[in-house]
Parts: structure tokens; sequence; C-alpha cells
């Protein structure tokens, strides 16, 4: 399976070499903004949205009244790079879930250009890889603008104090998007596990790599 996204402004090379991958993650490291785009930073308070799932219920982050925080995942269906993230996702569901930090993951992509991507197709993914987190879908592709999401995947970690929710990591996954086997470094359960420990989180920012978000024209 190829790794090249169409229209994409991630050629795969950035991926496929992974010595670049992790040059440009370390850059990122040195808090070095996430991508050249406006929205959510480090320490931004989050809007709540009310997005429909693929279980046709409308979700909205008010719902996790017991969580300690969400893993927001701008993901779709057609990009190679989430579909070799996907059993990673599923993965995080079964580690993370029932620590208090529910997996949301979010379609942006528009429809017309990619129907593979359309709320209908999302529900066949979801029940054809066994997804158990939600799966919801940006329409409007507000809520991407909004968090200032380019790729997919792309992880926004929020933390939850009362009913407020807090930026608290953007960036990639892992640094190893080919193999899960060959991972090094694993942002995203670094950050959990600093936040959940009441700890500083070290990494806060890496560059997520993968497909642009397909916003419309």
């Amino acid at each position: 399976m190829g790794t090249s996204c169409s229209n994409d402004t991630t050629s795969s090379n950035d991926t496929t070499n992974s010595n670049e991958s992790n040059v440009s993650q370390v850059k990122h490291e040195k808090n070095e903004s996430h991508d050249d785009h406006d929205g959510y930073t480090i320490g931004s308070k989050v809007e709540d949205f009310h997005l429909k799932s693929v279980d046709g219920s409308i979700v909205a982050m008010s719902d996790f009244k017991e969580a300690k925080g969400i893993i927001v995942i701008f993901s779709c269906n057609h990009c190679p790079f989430v579909v070799m993230y996907e059993d990673r996702m599923n993965d995080l569901h079964d580690k993370f879930n029932d620590m208090g930090y529910p997996i949301v993951a979010i379609n942006s992509n528009d429809d017309v250009q990619y129907p593979s991507d359309s709320y209908e197709a999302m529900i066949v993914r979801a029940q054809e890889k066994g997804f158990e987190f939600q799966y919801i879908h940006d329409d409007t592709q507000n809520v991407a603008k909004r968090f200032g999401a380019k790729k997919t995947p792309h992880v926004y970690l929020l933390s939850k104090k009362g009913e407020e929710f807090t930026v608290e990591y953007i960036g990639a996954i892992d640094d190893n998007a080919q193999d899960a086997s060959s991972v090094k470094v694993k942002y995203l359960e670094n950050a959990i596990a600093s936040l959940d420990a009441g700890e500083e989180i070290e990494t806060k920012e890496t560059k997520a790599i993968g497909c642009s978000i397909k916003f419309r024209k």
C-alpha cells in the first residue's frame, strides 16, 4: 500500500524517510509551533462541539462527565497514514478509555471531493475495524478549523478540570507511522502518563505527519 495522499501538502518522503520525520518532530519538541496556522495552542480552552457519531448519536465533550480528559484525533477513512494507525487507535482506546481518557476521532474531510470519507462510509469503516471509540462527522468542517487541525491523523490531548477542557499536547501519536513495532517514542502515551500523574508534559508538541485535511474549496 502506498503512503502518498493526493493534493497533500506533505510528500510521502516526509514519512517514508524516518530520519527526516524524526528531525522534523524533534524541531517541534523545542517549542516551535506545531504548524503555521491559526487554531488552538497549548493551554487553549476548547469550545464544545456537537457532532454526529457513526452510532447515530450526537456527541459533545460535555457528555464525558467522568473523564479526566479527551484524546481528540482528526481522522478519516481513506488516508493511508490513518489506516496504518487504526489498530493503534484501537489499542489506545483499550489502554486509556477506562483510565478516563476516551478517544474521539473526528472526520472533517470534504466528502464531495472524497466520497470514501462520507458519513455512510464512516459507519462501514467503524464496523470493519471494530471501533469502540466515538467516530464523529464534522460535516461543516468548523471544528477542524477551530482546532487548527491540518493533518490526518492529528492529535489534540485535552485535560478536563470541572467543565473546562484545555489543550495539553498537539501532534503525532508516535514517531513511526509505517511500523508499530519500530516505534521509539510514544508521544501521545507519554503525554497521557505525565498528565495522569500530575506532572509536566515533557514534549508538548510534535509535527503531525499524514495527509492534509481536505477542506472545501
